[in-house]
C-alpha cells in the first residue's frame, strides 16, 4: 500500500504511541525518516532508534522518551505539527526560518546539506524547506 505522506505517517505513529504510553513505536524505513529520527534523538526528543533490516522492507524502532515517576509520567515531546505537505510545500529562506514557542522546541529543516534543526540551519546560512516543528 502506497502512502501519500510518509512523514506524516511517522509523527502520527510517535504522538499516538506517546498518548497510549508505549516504551517503543515501529515506522517503515526510509533515508528521510532516519534522517528525522536522528534529529530527535541529537536534540533529546527520543532515547534511541535503530534500523531493524526486516522483509520486505525496513523498520526504524524508536525508543520513546518520558519524564517523571510511575505516577505522573509524561512523554517529552508535548506537541508534534506537520509543516510542509505534499499539497503545500512550505519553503522559507535563512531569515524565515520559524521559532517554535521562543526556541523551546525546534523546527526540522532538510536543505542542502541535508535535514537539521533551524537553529542550525540559520546558524549555517541555509534556506530550505520546513517538515515539521516539535516542542
Amino acid at each position: 500500500m502506497s502512502m501519500s505522506d510518509p512523514i506524516a505517517d511517522m509523527l502520527t505513529r510517535m504522538r499516538n504511541a506517546m498518548m497510549r504510553q508505549h516504551q517503543t513505536v515501529a515506522v517503515p524505513h526510509s533515508n528521510v525518516k532516519e534522517a528525522l529520527a536522528q534529529v530527535f534523538k541529537d536534540e533529546g526528543y527520543i532515547e534511541d532508534f535503530q534500523v531493524l533490516p526486516e522483509k520486505p522492507q525496513a523498520v526504524i524502532l524508536i525508543k520513546l522518551k518520558y519524564v517523571g515517576g510511575r505516577r505522573e509520567r509524561r512523554p517529552v515531546i508535548t506537541g508534534l505539527e506537520r509543516v510542509s505537505r505534499p499539497g503545500r510545500r512550505i519553503y522559507v529562506g535563512k531569515k524565515e526560518i520559524p521559532w517554535v514557542l521562543s526556541g523551546m522546541g525546534i523546527a526540522v529543516v532538510t536543505t542542502s546539506k541535508g535535514i537539521m534543526t533551524g537553529q542550525k540551519a540559520r546558524q549555517l546560512g541555509l534556506g530550505g524547506e520546513v517538515l515539521c516543528k516539535v516542542w
